[in-house]
């Protein structure tokens, strides 16, 4: 008996401890990922303080190359100011970003409500060939894109007045227009939305309420989860956009700040100067994750991903 009682105690200890090995083994992975994930970010930073190529390619022979330590300075910074109007492409991708979350929100979750709230012939097909729309590269339509605006009616003032122009080039609306509309962004709000009781329409409906009531009342008010979600990816599309604005783009008064760091590749690039001006973009995206990331981790784990 006794010897039955310590196998039963033994047997005991080893089955309270897989989970805590599990658990350590998740630890060790979760903190493994994030060193890979950071050590880009180090190596950027560290390498925007660091005075010349030479310096910065002997440092990555060990650690010192992912530190700031050594000989620092900030004169990569001020030569991104001096070489680039740094504050104009900054300006510019922050007008089109926000203005592409600020429509895209509206008439992506407008779409969604319409898919997912309302009952109209042909709904499942339209959500199919939206849905359907997330494999086509685009690459396969840059081309016929780019003929449509080139031939799209304009309106540009200058001082003379307002012209009627052809062509959008070299314009913001070029640079959000094409892209407001999303098809991911209306399955995360389609997803989100069928999760909320279609009781609160059926109730407001009886009380006199019109369907864009409905949408700005009840369904936008509980769905600021998935409304963070599809504004951080949609600021993030907008603002790495690089292939679209460098086809359409030649002036440097719209020109967004990807497209900006063209500047600096040369016979001898610097890459001290790369990598201050990659720092100074990725700020306005940590920015942005990091004042949002609540509800963007809420909805990827909850609702928006409900089927």
């Amino acid at each position: 008996m006794r010897q039955f009682a310590l196998f039963q105690t033994t047997a005991g200890r080893t089955n309270r401890s897989r989970p805590q090995i599990g658990k350590t083994l998740q630890y060790v992975v979760n903190i493994l990922l994030v060193f890979a994930f950071i050590f880009p970010l180090l190596f950027m930073v560290s390498a925007s303080l660091k005075p010349s190529n030479d310096v910065i390619f002997s440092d990555l022979q060990s650690i010192r190359g992912f530190l700031p330590i050594g000989n620092l300075t900030l004169n990569n910074y001020v030569t991104v100011f001096q070489v680039s109007p740094f504050l104009r492409f900054l300006l510019n991708s922050i007008f089109i970003s926000a203005i592409s979350v600020l429509l895209g929100v509206f008439l992506n979750s407008m779409a969604a409500f319409a898919l997912s709230r309302m009952q109209w012939k042909g709904q499942a097909l339209v959500l199919t060939i939206i849905i359907a729309t997330l494999i086509i590269p685009f690459e396969t339509i840059a081309i016929p894109l780019l003929l449509l605006v080139n031939n799209l009616p304009n309106l540009s003032i200058s001082g003379s007045g307002i012209a009627l122009t052809q062509g959008w080039f070299d314009t913001y609306q070029v640079q959000i227009v094409p892209f407001i509309t999303s098809a991911f962004s209306i399955f995360l709000f389609y997803q989100f939305f069928k999760g909320i009781p279609v009781e609160l329409d059926e109730a407001a409906l009886v009380d006199g309420a019109s369907y864009f009531q409905i949408y700005r009342q009840i369904i936008m008010p509980n769905a600021s989860p998935v409304i963070a979600t599809v504004a951080i990816f949609t600021f993030l599309g907008s603002w790495n956009s690089f292939l679209w604005p460098n086809m359409v783009i030649q002036s440097e008064s719209v020109r967004p700040v990807m497209v900006g760091m063209n500047y600096f590749f040369q016979q001898n690039t610097q890459w001290g100067v790369v990598m201050a001006y990659a720092t100074m973009v990725t700020l306005p995206v940590l920015a942005l994750f990091l004042a949002f990331q609540k509800a963007f981790v809420t909805s990827l784990a909850g609702s928006s991903v409900k089927g």
